[in-house]
């Protein structure tokens, strides 16, 4: 379904609202500023941040996913074959979703909600709209033709190991990262973990 311009900007408004309470718990910590001081930054009143969140930690988690590439990611989408299966579908897009900043955003998050708890449930709830966007998204493209079980079951297989994966349990190199010499890690790189995730579900894991 086309968004209409309002829908832009509501989505704008919440997108900048969002991203300047992110960037400013990085620069000062979740208790180093207010609701009035993302307000001001913004434009607006604290009234229309009240028709987007219910508190500022809700805003500083949907921060982590404000990241400027939903025009590429929506292009993207249109270029992929009509004839590609479900799981190369599911491939492309997580490729699309799963960008080198928005991974890094992510692990922030995760650090900074282990600084401060009060963070930990809209982290997790920022994690399950993600998912949430792509389990629509990929129902939308398979148009009817695949069996809404195996949708969901994939997408969950998918987003269930990523979760581990941006909470640091497991030994993958995150995007942007570097492996400091002489450390001796043996840790996977991002891109190398994703393909081994794939090759699991294509074989039927």
């Amino acid at each position: 379904m086309k968004r209409t311009l309002r829908h832009l900007k509501k989505e704008a408004t919440e997108k900048a609202l969002a991203g300047v309470a992110f960037n400013l718990t990085l620069e000062h910590g979740l208790d180093g500023f207010t609701v009035e001081d993302i307000v001001q930054q913004v434009g607006c009143s604290r009234r229309t941040f009240a028709n987007y969140f219910t508190c500022k930690e809700e805003a500083v988690a949907l921060g982590a996913l404000s990241v400027p590439n939903t025009a590429e990611l929506e292009h993207l989408i249109t270029e992929i074959p009509d004839h590609a299966s479900l799981l190369e579908i599911m491939y492309e897009l997580v490729k699309m979703q799963l960008t080198s900043e928005l991974i890094g955003r992510l692990h922030q998050l995760v650090i900074l909600s282990r600084t401060y708890p009060v963070l930990e449930p809209h982290y997790l709830a920022a994690m399950h709209r993600l998912q949430t966007q792509a389990q629509e998204t990929l129902l939308d493209l398979s148009n009817g033709q695949n069996d809404e079980i195996y949708t969901y079951l994939l997408i969950s297989a998918i987003y269930g190991t990523v979760l581990p994966l941006i909470e640091g349990r497991l030994n993958v190199l995150l995007p942007g990262k570097q492996i400091p010499a002489g450390s001796g890690s043996d840790a996977v790189p991002f891109e190398q973990f994703m393909e081994t995730v794939f090759d699991h579900l294509r074989k039927g894991f």
